[in-house]
């Protein structure tokens, strides 16, 4: 099916629950507190992404999950596993840049942010991975302005 310019991969997604919004405790507000990121903040932070392809969020396609998220404070690191709604998903790489624009405009800089699609959940994982890993490709793809203007509308639709 086309719509617009553009042909759709999967046509009738599946969609998922959303998760409960996050209670935020009195200590998490208070500023004398250390609050050290947790999943479900950076999962907080992903899952209104929109899907280049759809009106939906990539919580409600199941794309993000709050288990394929690890957060290691003290070593600063954040890793993010996705799983594409198909296995040969066209889109699986502009998804993970945009999981990774996100996480880096939004977290400190102290933080090594990797993006990867879920093993076993993609054809071209491998491929697709080593894109998302190469600091000089997300560079070049942040230069890009076709690709900044895409990412930039998957991030800024926040679907309720």
């Amino acid at each position: 099916m086309t719509v617009g310019s553009k042909t759709l991969e999967n046509l009738n997604p599946k969609l998922y629950d959303k998760c409960q919004e996050r209670t935020i405790t009195q200590q998490e507000q208070d500023e004398d507190v250390a609050d050290e990121f947790d999943a479900r903040e950076i999962f907080d932070l992903i899952r209104n992404i929109t899907d280049p392809e759809h009106p939906l969020t990539l919580e409600q396609l199941n794309v993000v999950q709050l288990e394929n998220i690890q957060v290691d404070n003290s070593a600063n690191e954040i890793n993010v596993e996705f799983k594409p709604t198909i296995d040969h998903c066209s889109m699986a790489t502009l998804i993970g840049l945009s999981i990774r624009i996100q996480l880096m405009r939004s977290l400190p800089s102290r933080f090594k942010v990797g993006v990867r699609i879920l093993p076993g959940s993609h054809a071209s994982e491998a491929a697709i991975n080593k894109q998302l890993a190469d600091k000089e490709r997300v560079a070049a793809a942040t230069e890009n302005s076709n690709i900044v203007k895409t990412v930039n509308q998957c991030l800024a639709q926040t679907i309720e």
